[in-house]
């Protein structure tokens, strides 16, 4: 074993008060109630967190194991065995176990040795759960011993001590006299009992006797009815049997005893051994149910990056600002498709974000309130959580999640009546802990960091602490609502700024978080969705600042710039896939025609030379018929004749050159001239076809007929005798829904501007015009619906003053009226 240093432990990375932000107790109570055993409940609950990198790896490898073998419908098995650790320490001073904890002790060897078993069976598939769970195959002898010492019902055997037997025997005889000398008298006295019954009272065999006639039945009375009217007497005549009796209970409950004694003892010499088992049991139920709910979860294992290291501990000290940089811890996180664990678990439709933040790096996340800021903070810790404690993280393949130390957390309000605290003295306080706790390898996550307080005091503290927890080498990431920290991500690369998104048209958060821009806080826009008095928001609107209108329109123009990208790119996506789509059904094709020929070509090929094996025999049969009557020149004239015949039809000869005749070779085509509409000869398809489009990198689509193929400008050569192509207009050859008199309109040249603010439906409608140049588009149509005439007077008057725009006039009755523009556009 290699010694550990310092800086190969890690700490605890969840201090009580990031414990109780991220809810962690919940994540380890869903593991638990998917365990089989109080032993896992309890594994469960208290899961540690891995002190090494190795444990940590380890551990996710016998998740993993876990998540294939389920997958593969072969989960570990899970049984509800009782705990025997109270069992076992009362052994270990010497007690001696009952018979309830001697039988617990053989229900925990039973479901040990089929855990054995079943693992040894997959040591191959399941090696790190196989070396976590290894039992002592010994511990099969006691289980032994212990099953054949107890009867089906839990009762000690007869069996288990030849004594035992013995004496059970004999008291189940001295019993059976017993009784039927006490069905004796009940038949002699039944004038003076109660009832034809007996009974037993303390341990001794009695009759029910009236009270008024106990004097005439001899014998000893034990003890009344709660009446008086009976009175429960030991008849004097089996006193004897019944002392008898006693005595042989208490022979045989002496014997049970010494046999319990003697099987502790069994257990006592491998006590360590059945601890060991019972550890294992409850280990391999935690695993089981973490793989359950990996699997409830969709969750995955991400790559554990190798972080550096250095002698960082809860003890080393921190690297402040100006120190030399060293070689230290410095774990990052990204997460692809990540989901907030406990949503998913509560059944909310979690939409998935990546996250992602290095070390020493802070991401700023901005946007409307109740858009999923905090949700996205708190991910990210779960996550970094979850990785040091063996489990898969809520997110997709592909993900990094480095080993962080610590995660610190200020998350919620924190206002105490009791401790005199104000919600932002709290949060001040705890900001104050962060910052002594930082470190290379901490993870520190701040919701609505320095609010509560005077906002420009609030906006400068926050980015202070921002720029103190980058340069001690924190993992950072916060929410925020502060103009000065959005923009502080513009001007440092330690900062990055992310938003959630929010719909204006619907009025809602999209929950979509994107990086690389802020979001608005669109705090005015939800006022009016939820009934603020337009005066109201009017006024305002007014009281803002100049900058702060600027910068939240400069933000509204990023968010729409990026969706009409967004729209732009699905256009492109959809626009692959159907070219990718009819590049499949045109190798679909090719290949049909190939085959089609090849089977022609063989059937052909199979006639030709059946004809000419007919045409040999019948020469052989001719010279049979001639030999003796022709001499040897006519048979070699035959033969020779014969033989010219079989090269016409033979593979390769005349014939089959006119059936797979190959044109011969052409002249080369100069690129430039080629045109939509030019003739060219493709040698693939030993056909002349039509270019359809100039494609870029020297490709072209051609047609011949109904089949079409992409081609290279190197491939195809010169039709033959072919008249060069007639001129045509670019507008003609690219675009044959541009007619100047009726434009036919197409999904290719509309564009949908509903919905959208003017500058938006703007922006959108230039990137339009450039993108329908590109394709060779000469009319275009937006459609920007009737409502107030805003959005439409704007599309209008930007398409006037547009350089590309030959002229525009409103739809016509049967392109939508006033609530479309048609543009026709110049080269």
């Amino acid at each position: 074993m290699t010694d550990l240093t310092t800086s190969d432990l890690l700490s605890s990375p969840c201090p009580p008060k990031t414990r109780s932000d991220l809810e962690w107790d919940r994540i380890l109570e869903a593991i638990a109630v998917r365990c089989a055993s109080p032993g896992g409940r309890r594994a469960a609950r208290e899961l540690p967190f891995a002190e090494r990198r190795d444990d940590a790896l380890t551990a996710l490898a016998e998740v993993r194991e876990a998540v294939e073998l389920d997958a593969r419908g072969e989960p570990l098995p899970s049984r509800d065995v009782p705990e025997i650790d109270a069992a076992l320490d009362r052994a270990r001073i010497g007690a001696v176990l009952s018979n309830q904890e001697l039988r617990d002790v053989l229900a925990v060897l039973g479901v040990a040795r089929t855990l054995r078993q079943y693992l040894h069976g997959r040591r191959q598939h399941a090696p790190a759960l196989n070396k976590a769970c290894a039992l002592d195959p010994g511990l099969d002898d006691l289980a032994g011993d212990l099953a054949g010492a107890f009867d089906l019902d839990g009762s000690l055997s007869d069996r288990a001590s030849a004594r035992l037997g013995e004496l059970r025997a004999e008291w189940r005889s001295q019993r059976e006299r017993l009784i039927r000398r006490l069905e004796e008298l009940i038949n002699k006295h039944e004038d003076i009992l109660q009832d034809r019954y007996w009974t037993e009272r303390d341990g001794r065999y009695v009759l029910p006797v009236r009270s008024d006639a106990h004097e005439r039945f001899p014998g000893i009375m034990h003890a009344t009815s709660a009446s008086g009217a009976t009175l429960f007497i030991e008849p004097r005549t089996v006193v004897d049997q019944g002392n008898r009796l006693k005595m042989l209970d208490a022979d045989v409950t002496r014997e049970e005893q010494a046999i319990y004694a003697e099987l502790t003892a069994r257990v006592g010499e491998v006590i360590e051994s059945v601890a060991a088992a019972a550890r294992a049991l409850s280990h391999a139920d935690l695993r089981g149910a973490s793989a359950r709910f990996s699997k409830d979860l969709s969750l995955t294992f991400p790559e554990i990056p190798a972080d550096a290291f250095a002698g960082v501990g809860p003890g080393a000290p921190r690297a402040e600002e100006g120190e030399e940089s060293r070689q230290e811890r410095r774990p990052s996180i990204e997460l692809l498709g990540a989901r907030h664990p406990l949503l998913a678990l509560d059944g909310v439709q979690v939409v998935p974000s990546d996250l992602a933040v290095d070390a020493g790096r802070a991401m700023v996340i901005s946007g409307p309130n109740a858009g999923g800021k905090t949700v996205a903070l708190k991910t990210l810790g779960l996550a970094a959580l979850m990785v040091r404690a063996g489990l898969p993280v809520p997110a997709k393949s592909g993900s990094r999640v480095g080993l962080f130390e610590v995660v610190l957390t200020d998350v919620g309000d924190e206002q105490s009546l009791h401790k005199n605290l104000s919600t932002f003295s709290a949060h001040v306080r705890n900001l104050a802990e962060i910052l002594g706790e930082t470190r290379p390898g901490a993870l520190v996550l701040l919701d609505e960091l320095a609010v509560g307080t005077d906002p420009r005091e609030g906006e400068a503290l926050a980015a202070a602490v921002l720029d103190s927890l980058c340069a001690r080498g924190g993992t950072t990431a916060c929410t925020t609502h502060y103009e000065g920290l959005k923009a502080l991500a513009l001007g440092d690369g330690r900062f990055e700024n992310a938003s959630v998104g929010f719909d204006m048209s619907a009025m809602n958060p999209t929950f979509q978080l994107t990086t690389g821009i802020p979001g608005a806080s669109s705090a005015l826009a939800v006022a009016r969705r939820y009934g603020v008095p337009a005066t109201v928001l009017e006024r305002a609107e007014r009281f803002l600042s100049r900058e702060a209108l600027d910068f939240e329109q400069m933000v509204e123009k990023l968010a729409a710039e990026r969706r009409a990208l967004e729209l732009a790119r699905a256009d492109a996506e959809r626009e692959a896939e159907a070219a990718r789509a009819r590049q499949r059904e045109l190798q679909s094709e090719i290949k049909r025609l190939r085959e089609k020929e090849k089977a022609v070509i063989s059937k052909e090929g199979e006639a030709l030379m059946a004809g000419l094996r007919k045409a040999r025999e019948e020469l052989r049969a001719a010279q049979a018929r001639l030999r003796g009557r022709a001499n040897e020149d006519d048979l070699r004239a035959a033969s020779k004749a014969l033989d010219a015949i079989g090269q016409k039809v033979a593979i390769g000869g005349a014939l089959e050159t006119r059936a797979l005749e190959v044109s011969e070779p052409r002249g080369a085509v100069n690129a430039a001239s080629i045109k939509v509409g030019s003739k060219v000869y493709v040698p693939r398809l030993r056909a002349e076809a039509e270019v359809v489009e100039v494609l870029a990198g020297g490709q072209l689509r051609v047609a011949a007929g109904p089949l079409k193929l992409t081609t290279s400008v190197g491939e195809i050569q010169a039709a033959a005798a072919a008249a060069p192509p007639v001129p045509t207009t670019r507008k003609v050859s690219l675009d044959a829904a541009a007619d100047p008199d009726v434009p036919v309109q197409t999904s290719q040249n509309t564009v949908d501007l509903r919905g959208l603010r003017a500058h938006e439906a703007v922006a959108m409608a230039e990137q339009f015009i450039d993108r329908a140049l590109g394709a060779g588009l000469g009319v275009v149509f937006f459609i920007h619906g009737h409502g107030t005439g805003a959005l439409r007077e704007a599309v209008q008057e930007a398409l006037r003053g547009h350089r590309y725009v030959v002229r525009s006039r409103a739809g016509g009755q049967s392109e939508g009226g006033g609530g479309v523009t048609v543009a026709w556009l110049k080269w």
